[in-house]
């Protein structure tokens, strides 16, 4: 337990997904879809409105999450380009951490159901 708490002290940002993320959306992002919505080349598509941006953060397994807004930014900005590079909008803007700490304060109800609203353009 040590180990893993001196692991998560000075954590980069892949470290950080694979402590707290890799459990439900596997070590390469694939998910269990359609409980576990995948991380691949999905992001990016929701990323392109400002409503879509902030859902990421808004997610529960994301804005509970025991890290730092600092850490939390650089674990989405991470997952951004390395599973969603391809997708992302030209203008992209990476995540700050004030961005991150503003967002994770809002309760999202039903985020399947909030994402599928996304989707749908609602």
């Amino acid at each position: 337990m040590a180990l893993l708490m001196s692991a998560a002290a000075g954590a980069d940002p892949q470290t950080d997904y694979l402590l707290y993320c890799r459990g439900c959306h596997l070590a390469n992002g694939a998910g269990v879809p359609p409980v576990v919505p995948t991380l691949q080349d999905e992001l990016g598509k929701l990323i392109a409105s400002p409503e879509g941006r902030e859902y990421i953060v808004r997610v529960p397994g994301v804005s509970q999450t025991p890290m730092s807004d600092q850490r939390l930014a650089a674990v989405l900005n991470w997952v951004l380009a390395e599973f969603n590079a391809a997708s992302l909008p030209a203008d992209f803007t990476p995540y700050s951490d004030e961005e991150v700490g503003t967002a994770r304060k809002l309760t999202l109800e039903d985020p399947l159901k909030y994402r599928q609203s996304l989707r749908a353009g609602k």
